[in-house]
């Protein structure tokens, strides 16, 4: 499979919704299909671009305005395709990654209030076209995934302080992009028990896995 184009998974979420539980679940897939992966985040995924995630998520004294937020968050992204995403993907290994612009469409578009022209442009910038082979949208009430933030008992970072408001933008903006994207995004209902959650995951990540294995490229 070295010499065959990696698939790029997404998976994306508002707080609470299970996205750490749901990513070993979709990687432990890919390892019975005999595939080769690697598994990252955003923001984050190479040392400069986590050391910006920190800047990102800390409540310090001066907080970042929401121009210095968005700019941040896509100067991390460029520094991971390029250190990590794309040599994957052209080493043939599959990169499942937790959140990606989806998720600036979201918080920083829906949350913030960004344009969503300014986003475009940001986008087609740092990606010059690359998008996700599939996006997992888990999507849960925004009052139901705060109670399981709250269950953790950890202190809440920047984003996660924000009121129920701004998650009800964000979790709108989400599920609008799903509608404007259909062809890779599918939108996982994670509100219901764990395995019928998976079930989903299974109904759509399996035929993604055979069509790799049956025509040796990516759709």
């Amino acid at each position: 499979m070295n010499n065959r184009h990696g698939c790029f998974i997404t998976l994306e979420g508002g707080e609470g919704v299970g996205k750490t539980t749901n990513m070993a679940y979709i990687t432990a897939q890919l390892d019975q299909a005999g595939i080769d992966w690697i598994r990252t985040r955003e923001p984050g995924g190479t040392p400069l671009a986590e050391n910006i995630r920190q800047l990102l998520l800390n409540s310090g004294d001066e907080k970042p305005c929401d121009t210095t937020e968005l700019l941040l968050m896509f100067a991390a992204r460029a520094q991971h395709l390029q250190q990590v995403i794309l040599p994957a993907l052209q080493k043939g290994t599959w990169v499942v990654c937790d959140r990606f612009t989806d998720a600036s469409f979201a918080y920083q578009g829906g949350g913030r209030g960004q344009s969503e022209q300014t986003l475009e442009l940001l986008e087609q910038l740092v990606q010059e076209g690359l998008q996700p082979n599939l996006t997992l949208l888990l999507d849960m009430p925004v009052e139901l995934a705060s109670q399981r933030v709250d269950k953790r008992g950890e202190v809440r970072d920047r984003f996660e302080q924000e009121q129920q408001a701004f998650f009800q933008r964000v979790r709108d903006a989400y599920l609008q992009r799903a509608l404007q994207h259909p062809l890779r995004f599918r939108v996982v209902d994670a509100s219901l028990p764990l395995p019928q959650v998976q079930q989903q995951l299974d109904e759509y990540l399996q035929p993604l896995i055979e069509n790799w294995h049956y025509s040796g490229e990516t759709p």
